[in-house]
């Protein structure tokens, strides 16, 4: 697995690249990353940044605690479910 990099070091090289003095592939070997990783970040930012379309981590974070909250509340559901039936079959008929 690659090595993870801090965030801090992520958006100076994103602002570096940015300025447009060095080509992405000069700026990618001086700060010691591929220059895919560095396109990378590049699309990452511009999608923060909203300059591109796309789903921003605040959001991609907040769509998976809402799958979380579903699939908990489907289970308790399912789980009633259960009961109800269970209990249903204990009552006598009338």
């Amino acid at each position: 697995m690659p090595k993870a990099f801090p965030r801090e070091f992520r958006d100076d090289v994103v602002a570096i690249a940015r300025k447009g003095e060095l080509p992405i592939r000069q700026v990618a070997k001086d700060f010691g990353v591929s220059e895919s990783c560095l396109q990378r970040w590049l699309k990452i930012a511009d999608v923060e940044d909203g300059k591109r379309p796309g789903v921003t981590a605040s959001e991609s974070e907040a769509l998976r605690e809402l799958k979380k909250r579903n699939r908990a509340l489907e289970q308790e559901n399912e789980i009633l479910r259960r009961a109800a039936a269970y209990f249903a079959r204990e009552l006598p008929p009338k």
